[in-house]
């Protein structure tokens, strides 16, 4: 199979030596990726050593030859912490509501999602976000029942209401 990105090994050498210099792992390891390539390995061989997707190796090869190695050294993404509040202003913001749930008021998802929604600035097109916050703040589902569980047969009822 034919090598689409052609790293030569001169490039190769250089990517090497950026690598002694790196300090973040990530970038360390799609140098390494890229200066495997100049050696002559294959993606797959590159993404037993390295542990990217072959797909991965072969993009990281093409946006070096066409942007340079600051592609694989510069890291623009934020990384995963996508919290809108710290953790005491989620556990003062959901008080207002454990009051009213404490003083036998139903507290809803939607109720809590909007109040969020105006409180944090963002909205959100699903609840999955309040649903994780109730969870992480230990809140659990509790809903009405629609019927009392040892309630009698509605024949029951009716007899009982003839002999009296």
């Amino acid at each position: 199979m034919e090598m689409r990105y052609r790293i030569s090994k001169d490039q190769s050498q250089e990517l090497r030596e950026l690598m002694k210099k790196e300090k973040s792992v990530k970038s360390y390891r799609r140098l390494e990726a890229v200066a495997l390539r100049g050696e002559g390995k294959t993606s797959g061989e590159i993404s037993e050593l390295t542990g990217f997707h072959p797909d991965v190796v072969g993009r990281l090869s093409k946006e070096y030859l066409e942007h340079g190695v600051e592609y694989l050294i510069e890291d623009d993404r934020k990384g995963g912490n996508r919290r809108n509040a710290s953790e005491e202003e989620e556990k003062e913001f959901l008080s207002q509501f454990e009051e009213a749930a404490q003083n036998g008021q139903i507290v809803t998802v939607e109720e809590i999602a909007s109040a969020y929604d105006e409180r944090f600035g963002k909205e959100h097109k699903s609840k999955s976000t309040v649903y994780y916050l109730l969870h992480k703040a230990g809140w659990r589902k509790v809903m009405p029942r629609s019927k009392h569980p040892n309630k009698a047969s509605d024949e029951e009822i009716e007899s009982s209401k003839k002999l009296t």
